[in-house]
């Protein structure tokens, strides 16, 4: 029984962690640009867009279309490093498990 209560006892400790790496990510940021800098978009480290930014004169060319495929282009590279950035994370704390891992998505 005392493998079961050291499991137990691990996962504990592994929700614990887990649970500290989920609030360091959220005060981490990733910034992205699309179209040479044109637009940025700014995520937090669990992937939630914080900012977008948009140099006016994107504006002032009047392309709409293009301007929402940049900013679609720069929302989803943003959340795609937030992503990476989270799976390092979570891959350091499952690197010291005595069992395999899989990363929650």
């Amino acid at each position: 029984m005392a493998d079961l209560s050291s499991l137990l006892q691990l996962g504990q400790q592994m929700q614990g962690r887990l649970s500290e790496i989920q609030s360091q990510l959220a005060q981490q940021t990733v910034t992205v640009a699309a179209g040479g800098g044109i637009v940025q978009a700014t995520a937090d480290g669990r992937g939630q867009i914080r900012a977008i930014k948009i140099d006016p004169q994107a504006m002032a060319q009047g392309d709409v279309e293009m301007l929402e495929d940049l900013v679609l282009a720069a929302v989803a590279e943003a959340q795609k490093r937030a992503a990476e950035l989270y799976q390092a994370e979570v891959r350091k704390l499952a690197s010291g498990l005595p069992f395999p891992f899989q990363l929650p998505l």
